[in-house]
Order: C-alpha cells, then sequence, then structure tokens
C-alpha cells in the first residue's frame, strides 16, 4: 500500500549563486529539513566568474548524508530528487559526468568577443538578420555581453582549448547535478532557455535547431540530449544511493532554473499570478499563455511549467547582493581598519573584539527603520554588477545620489532598499507593458522577504499589494519538491495555490507611496543622463574588476 503523498519525500537541491541548500520536503511542499552551506564566487580580470562544480557536489552529499541520518525521515520516503537553481552558467564535463573545469557563472562576460562576432551589430547591439533569425527560431537572443552559455562556450572553445578538449558535454548547472545523481547525461527546454538553441515555440521538438547552432558556432556534439521538461530522467545510480544514505529506485526528475521552481514554491502557477523574488538576483515573473519576446527590454516568456504555457523572464543581476555589498564592502569590511583604530583608542568599546563580522541584516534593516520614507531623498541605484532588464547594460554602475552634510549611515543603509524597490518598480512597469495587464498582486520570497520593512517598501514603491509566501527562504525547496510531485502525477498544477501560505500581506501606504513616487520619478532618469559616462568609463571594465588605482 502506497503511503499518502504527505509522508513520501523529495530531495530537494536549491543550487543558489551564494552556495547550495538541500532540503528533504513532501510532495506536498511541507520542508521538514534544509540546510545551507554558503560558497563565493570567484571573480577574475577580465569578467571572468568561475565556482567549483566538484565542490558543489560535496557539499550537497555531505549535506544529504546529514538529512538522512538525522532520524526526520525514513530512507524509504524518499521517492525522487528535483534540483533547481541559478541558470545561464556551464559547467564542462566529461564521458562520465564530473567536472574537467570550473563552473563558467551566468555573470562571466569573456566570451563577449566571440558572441559579438556572431550576432552583434547596430540595432540594440545586434546585428538585424541575425536578431530576427534568432527571434523567429527561439523567441529570443543570446546576449552580446558574453554572459550566457553561448558565450560561455565559444569561450571555453577558443581560450581554453585544453578544456574544452576533455568536455564530452557543456552542461548547466542543474542538469549536471542530475548526471552526478543518474549518471545520464539530459537536459531540458527549460533548463536550456537561456543558450536560446532551441525552438522554444515547439517544447515537443526534442532537438537543437541546427541553424541556430550553426550561426552560434559551438559544437552541437557537446550539447546534452533534450528529454522532456518535467520529466524523470531515470534512478539514483546505486553506488550514489549507497553513498548518500537513500534507498534503492529512487528517480530523478528533470532539473529546472529557480525561475520555474519559484513559481511553483511561491504558489503563483496560474496564468498572470506573479511573483517577485528579493534573492541575491531578483526578477519578476508570472505564467503566461502567449509565446513573445521584447529584444529591447530584455523581457520573453520561456518555456513553462506544463506544455504549451510559458513564464516570463527577465532579471536583475544585483538585487539583495547589494545590502551584503554595503554591509561587507562600505559599513564594515574585513580590511582591518576598524580593528586598528579600536586597538589605539582608550575609549574602545569592550564588546566589540578584532576580527569581528559586520552586523547582520536584521541589525542593517532595524537601522533603515530608524529613517523616514524616502531616506533623506537619498536615491541609490543598484546596478553594481550592470544591468539585463528593463535595459540591457553590462557597462550599468552604481551609486548615492542627492548625499548632504545631514546624510547618516541609516540613510545610506535604506537607500539602498529603496533603490532596489524603485529597479524593481522600473521592471514590473516593463512587465505590466508586455503583458498589458495590472499585476497585482505579488508573491514575495526570497532572503530579502524575511525584512517586513523590505516587504512594505516594495509595497509602497510599487503601489502593489505584496504577499510573503510563509518561510521564503525556502520556497525554492518547495517548489522543487512540487515540481517532482507535478511530474510524478502527484499533484495537479491547479493545486499548488491551496498548498502554499502566505504569511503576511503587505498594502501599500498612501503616504509612503506618494513620497516614493516623486523619488521613483527620478531614477530612470538617473539612468538615461549616466548612460553615456557608464560606457565611457566601463569600456573595457567588467561588473566585478576595480576602477584603476589612478
Amino acid at each position: 500500500m502506497t503511503a499518502p503523498r504527505h509522508e513520501r519525500y523529495v530531495l530537494a537541491v536549491d543550487l543558489g549563486t551564494g552556495g547550495p541548500k538541500v532540503g528533504l520536503v513532501s510532495l506536498t511542499g511541507s520542508v521538514s529539513w534544509s540546510d545551507h552551506v554558503a560558497l563565493r564566487t570567484r571573480l577574475l580580470p577580465g569578467g571572468g566568474a568561475l565556482q567549483d562544480a566538484d565542490e558543489w557536489w560535496r557539499v550537497i552529499a555531505d549535506a544529504t548524508r546529514r538529512a538522512m541520518s538525522s532520524g526526520v525521515i525514513q530512507p524509504e520516503q524518499v521517492v525522487a530528487v528535483s534540483c533547481t537553481g541559478q541558470w545561464a552558467s556551464t559547467v564542462p564535463v566529461a564521458e562520465d559526468g564530473r567536472p574537467v573545469g570550473d563552473c563558467v557563472m551566468w555573470m562571466d562576460s569573456r566570451g563577449a568577443p566571440h558572441t559579438r562576432r556572431a550576432v552583434g551589430g547596430p540595432v540594440t547591439g545586434y546585428a538585424p538578420l541575425a536578431l530576427w533569425r534568432w527571434v523567429r527560431h527561439s523567441g529570443g537572443a543570446p546576449s552580446t555581453s558574453g554572459a550566457d552559455p553561448i558565450g560561455h562556450m565559444l569561450y571555453l572553445e577558443h581560450d581554453e582549448p585544453a578544456l574544452a578538449a576533455r568536455a564530452r558535454w557543456y552542461m548547466e548547472p542543474v542538469d549536471y547535478l542530475s548526471m552526478r545523481f543518474t549518471g545520464i547525461p539530459a537536459a531540458s527546454h527549460a533548463s536550456m532557455t537561456a543558450a536560446w538553441l532551441t525552438d522554444n515555440r515547439r517544447t515537443d521538438l526534442l532537438r537543437y535547431d541546427p541553424v541556430l547552432v550553426g550561426h552560434a558556432g559551438v559544437p552541437a556534439e557537446k550539447l546534452p540530449p533534450l528529454v522532456p521538461t518535467g520529466s524523470v530522467i531515470g534512478e539514483v545510480l546505486p553506488e550514489v544511493a549507497r553513498e548518500l544514505g537513500l534507498a534503492p529506485g529512487v528517480v530523478v526528475v528533470t532539473g529546472t532554473p529557480d525561475l520555474h521552481s519559484a513559481a511553483l514554491g511561491s504558489g503563483a502557477v496560474l496564468d498572470y499570478q506573479t511573483h517577485l523574488v528579493i534573492s541575491t538576483t531578483s526578477w519578476i515573473s508570472c505564467p503566461v499563455p502567449m509565446k513573445k519576446t521584447d529584444a529591447v527590454h530584455q523581457i520573453a516568456s520561456v518555456p513553462g511549467l506544463a506544455p504549451g504555457r510559458y513564464l516570463i523572464a527577465d532579471n536583475h543581476d544585483t538585487g539583495g547582493l547589494c545590502l551584503q555589498w554595503l554591509r561587507d564592502n562600505v559599513i564594515a569590511p574585513d580590511d582591518g581598519l576598524m580593528e586598528g583604530l579600536l586597538d589605539r583608542s582608550p575609549d574602545r568599546s569592550p564588546d566589540r573584539s578584532p576580527g569581528e563580522t559586520g552586523p547582520s541584516f536584521d541589525a542593517l534593516t532595524a537601522l533603515a527603520a530608524s529613517v523616514p520614507a524616502g531616506s533623506g531623498d537619498v536615491v541609490f541605484t543598484p546596478w553594481l554588477a550592470g544591468e539585463r532588464s528593463p535595459v540591457d547594460d553590462r557597462k550599468a554602475r552604481g551609486g548615492f545620489h542627492n548625499l548632504s552634510l545631514a546624510t547618516t549611515r541609516a540613510h545610506l543603509v535604506r537607500a539602498v532598499l529603496e533603490g532596489v524597490a524603485y529597479n524593481s518598480r522600473w521592471l514590473h512597469d516593463a512587465v505590466e507593458r508586455f503583458v498589458k495587464r495590472r499585476l497585482d498582486p505579488l508573491r514575495v520570497i526570497g532572503g530579502g522577504a524575511t525584512s517586513d520593512l523590505w516587504c512594505q517598501i516594495h509595497a509602497d514603491v510599487m503601489a502593489r499589494t505584496m504577499e510573503r509566501v510563509a518561510e521564503p527562504l525556502r520556497a525554492n525547496l518547495r517548489g522543487a519538491a512540487l515540481f517532482a510531485a507535478v511530474a510524478l502525477g502527484e499533484v495537479d498544477l491547479q493545486e499548488i495555490d491551496g498548498l502554499v501560505s502566505v504569511d503576511t500581506r503587505f498594502e501599500p501606504h498612501e503616504a509612503d507611496v506618494t513620497t516614493y513616487e516623486r523619488l521613483y520619478r527620478e531614477f530612470p532618469k538617473l539612468y538615461r543622463t549616466q548612460k553615456p559616462m557608464f560606457a565611457r568609463l566601463n569600456r573595457h571594465r567588467s561588473p566585478s574588476e576595480p576602477s584603476r588605482p589612478y
């Protein structure tokens, strides 16, 4: 007799840019155990951004062993594995699925010269014929910044030939993880969306478009075989199951971009139900019934949660990362300066010691709450790693504007929270134009959603209701498990909204809406007026490189 679905579990893996989360989640979305291990991205001169894909597996395997030995559930209760996470990154792997080099991360732009030779030109950075060809065949186009799979593959093939020679497959991170579990190379229309090498109008057509592959100049033989989104790839290898403490016969479903698991984990799975993510990056999405592309604003509908359905894709490269940047690089950098000053001061505070880490994010948001909405008319622009949507400008940079002698640290912290929300408003306006309707309310998830203040700021800046999902930090784990449940036929998409609870609704405050409307009007203007400066100053520098020391 089969156990009820709430007693059967998915080993869910959410591979975020900041490191993997691993969870035991029931087929109905209840998280019984989870852990997160933080990992850092190595930033290199020239636009390089790398992570060790083998380290991902070691961390995930260790977390899985701890989960299975915790006693929370029995091994036989785990029926599936589902991986989600960051996408538009590239892992070069050998025939056996083990990496032969580091993962080239989604922000790595070293392939830009090769991509520009393939598709570059005068129309918003594209050659007209190339743009027409890509949009016609796939509904999107590779970024001329090089920060996507085509750019990564071209970089490896042309600039790392020894590594490329060892690579049998170029895989998305979630597909690489699925192969470590099963030994089977497989990808789907969903996982390969950012490569723009499949016909996204025909998700039943399980092949790469030969015209696009040829024009991109990537090796077709290194693209992993396509299987249907939401299908079972195979069972966990017996030796892997023994190593991890899993029972025999656990199946692995196709991996998904975090875009898809976010929609499921937020409960926003029906047409035009909208979710907002405030995580390392940030985005706004909703399911839609049509295939559509806005190349100018870098918004497109991509293969979604069911055959013939789509999800809106867009991205801010820095969302919650802006608050981390402020803490780690401005307020409390680990550069020894404050320790030296405190060591020399006779009034050294007894509760601060050398090597102390910076304040918690809760402490920062509490400080931000001590000043009124509007941050004394200080405006922060959060384009610390350039921007993708609603403008595609890798040269854009962030900044504080309208500082005065009256500006305090509290104003700066609140301005960062508000600046991220202004950017969300900028994107939300573009998404509403894309779908030709008002999108309200928005389900909000991610680490930034744990802050009541930040949720309320978004509600006030965007003049929309924010519905915070319960356990917003675990939303993608929940989404990965629900994706597996749908794939196994245990849950219907129509049920998902009822399986995901909202813990708080944040309604716009009229007075603060008025304050923010006045300040937001300046926000897009700051980009337009500074765009020529960004182009001049950052012509030959990637977002991860510092200014020259002169």
